[in-house]
């Protein structure tokens, strides 16, 4: 989750940034979980910043705190595998 992150957004951080990700990365390991997971979130505005950032990030790469690799994709239709198409229009179906 981390390391997606980092590769991500660490050529465009900002040194004071940079900072954040530091210190947050040097929080104890249950403090920092807590942090990432959203159960409860840093005093100090920067952190909580950079922490919520973490978790949207991940979310949109539909991973999860817990497991960060990709969701699978969803199995193809025997319909689009198959290349088979059914057009519905007021006149009826046809399929192509």
């Amino acid at each position: 989750m981390l390391e997606r992150f980092a590769c991500e957004a660490l050529p465009w951080a900002s040194p004071q940034e940079r900072g954040a990700l530091e210190e947050l990365l040097s929080l104890p390991d249950p403090l920092l979980a807590g942090y990432l997971l959203g159960d409860s979130t840093p005093p100090q505005p920067q952190l909580a910043r950079l922490a919520g950032a973490i978790r949207t990030y991940v979310a949109m790469q539909r991973g999860s705190a817990l497991f960060s690799r990709p969701q699978p994709a969803i199995p193809p239709t025997h319909a689009e595998l198959s290349g088979e198409v059914t057009v519905y229009s007021a006149h009826g179906t046809a399929a192509l």
